[in-house]
């Protein structure tokens, strides 16, 4: 006899209201990616100086043009909400106080994996592209690379480049957006 295990699918709602009701810790990393809560991998120091060597240089270079969103959730669907790592934002006024931001609201996501990359890659980066993120740029701290991910069609990027030190990324989706590779990684 084969039983049926089903899996309880959360919506952005029901994830809200766990966390209001205290089921997470204020600690806890969690997202939720098509409907299951998903612990996220620690952030080591190595992460979060290169999140803070990103925020610096967009920042720099956006100004006013864009709102950079550290770590801070993007409601794709009903049920997704992942927490980039940073996401360049269409300004708003309210810096969406009134709610988070959607996929519309997005020019470019940036995720940063260590011990993280093959789900980023195979999870994060094709749920952006499905959802229509216009760009993505996936940062390989251990090979110390940056993949670029652009064109969504179909629910795949089209465009898939991949730069090292020496280099300079040039953002598809936010023009006059460039960055050396190697001020990424310091």
């Amino acid at each position: 006899m084969t039983v049926q295990v089903e899996r309880h699918l959360f919506t952005v709602d029901e994830y809200h209201r766990m966390s209001e009701a205290g089921i997470f810790g204020e600690d806890d990393r969690v997202e939720l990616i098509e409907g299951e809560i998903v612990d996220m991998s620690p952030i080591s120091s190595r992460h979060a100086a290169c999140v803070k060597r990103l925020n610096r240089e967009m920042s720099q270079r956006l100004g006013d043009r864009a709102i950079i969103s550290v770590q801070d959730p993007i409601q794709l669907d009903e049920r997704s909400e992942p927490q980039p790592d940073l996401a360049v934002l269409k300004p708003r006024e309210d810096f969406y106080a009134s709610k988070h931001p959607t996929a519309e609201d997005v020019l470019l996501v940036v995720e940063v994996a260590e011990t993280s990359l093959a789900y980023d890659r195979t999870v994060k980066v094709d749920l952006y592209g499905r959802k229509g993120i216009g760009e993505v740029w996936l940062i390989d701290l251990v090979s110390e690379a940056v993949e670029l991910y652009a064109d969504p069609a179909n629910g795949e990027f089209r465009v898939r480049e991949r730069f090292g030190r020496g280099d300079v990324i040039a953002s598809r989706a936010i023009a006059g957006l460039e960055i050396s590779v190697s001020a990424i990684f310091g």
